[in-house]
């Protein structure tokens, strides 16, 4: 909450949620929300990236193999992909990408992610409410910085 609002992102606008994405993404869209910015933390939001609604930990986890996943589909070499998929966490595997060489990675696989939960999450509203809402995604780290947003996540951000 305190990044959103440092972001410029108005308090009336603002809804913090927890582990039950999926039902309250379906209420959005019962409501008629016309838009929604995902903006969370990379550890919780890339569940939705693997088509997870239900993000509490004891239901469904997946984080570092939607992780790896998302690295082979960006073209990683398989010894790099292996390292997120055995890291412990999703930001141990965020460093592993950050120690490469070349840095352009970071914003290739996060590109990538961002813009698939913002689809599966738009996927998601439409298959429970038959209602289309514009859905971005911002996506940040342990240390509050924003790591990527989503085409439609810059277009719902603030100036």
């Amino acid at each position: 909450m305190d990044l959103s609002q440092k972001q410029g992102i108005e308090p009336g606008r603002r809804l913090k949620t927890a582990n039950w994405m999926g039902p309250m993404l379906a209420e959005a869209g019962e409501l008629g929300v016309r838009s929604i910015l995902l903006f969370g933390y990379h550890g919780k939001l890339i569940k939705l990236a693997g088509g997870i609604f239900h993000t509490h930990h004891h239901v469904a986890d997946g984080r570092q193999e939607i992780m790896a996943a998302y690295c082979a589909q960006a073209g990683l070499e398989t010894a790099v992909v292996q390292q997120v998929l055995a890291s412990k966490t999703t930001e141990a595997a965020l460093q592993v990408l950050r120690s490469l060489a070349d840095s352009s990675w970071v914003a290739r696989v996060y590109g990538l992610l961002a813009e698939r939960i913002a689809v599966r999450s738009r996927t998601y509203i439409r298959m429970h409410t038959e209602q289309t809402v514009q859905v971005g995604s911002v996506l940040f780290d342990r240390q509050r910085q924003i790591i990527v947003k989503s085409a439609i996540g810059q277009t719902l951000m603030p100036s």
